[in-house]
């Protein structure tokens, strides 16, 4: 066998290696591992929370049965993550164009003693219409945040103030309320679209 055989068959070796391992990241590690279990949010029907939107209702997990969600966890004093991804979240409906009407979009504080209801409606008021901001108790807002699997945390800055670390993620759940799936920070336009497409595609045949 020649040499340059040799190295043909050695290439294409290292190349099936090379993909069979990707292939176990994707799998495993990657994007197309499967949601731990655990980690989960659970369906809308198990949460158990209520909560006050940007209009004064009282709202919670089954006030988004009935229509695809999207729900994010921020707060309005956030300076970068929160207001991109408000941002991203608004180019993402108008992509919908009518479509948008059969989804639930909110935005749920995770700083409650700062964001008030008026401090919700406002702050919304600056992103796409159908984005809802919700608040509550400290409780409620513990009780949502473990729901949904999400996490934050009070992080003290200079001068006696502070900040918040939370979930960056967009949730999706279908019309039912079972999870979807998720939109990460600073996923690019064209794989987001298309995962909340695929949600009300879904929510069409489940109707039908």
């Amino acid at each position: 066998m020649s040499r340059r055989t040799l190295l043909t068959y050695g290439a294409a070796i290292a190349g099936v290696a090379a993909l069979t391992l990707f292939i176990g990241w994707w799998r495993v590690d990657g994007p197309g591992a499967p949601e731990p279990v655990a980690q989960r949010p659970l369906p809308l029907t198990q949460m158990e929370f209520q909560m006050t939107d940007q209009g004064g209702a009282t709202v919670g997990p089954a006030s988004l049965l009935g229509n695809p969600s999207m729900v994010f966890f921020g707060f309005t004093y956030c300076p970068d993550v929160c207001p991109t991804t408000l941002s991203d979240i608004s180019g993402w409906l108008d992509d919908l164009g009518d479509d948008v009407a059969e989804m639930n979009v909110v935005f749920i504080t995770v700083d409650p003693e700062r964001d008030t209801v008026d401090g919700m409606a406002e702050y919304v008021s600056y992103f796409h219409p159908a984005i809802q901001g919700w608040t509550g108790t400290l409780d409620e807002t513990a009780r949502a945040a473990a729901g949904f699997r999400a996490s934050y945390e009070k992080v003290a800055v200079e001068g006696g103030d502070y900040t918040m670390d939370h979930t960056a993620s967009v949730f999706l759940f279908d019309a039912e309320g079972q999870f979807a799936g998720t939109i990460d920070y600073h996923e690019p336009r064209e794989f987001a679209v298309p995962k909340i497409r695929r949600v009300l595609a879904t929510t069409g045949e489940q109707t039908s």
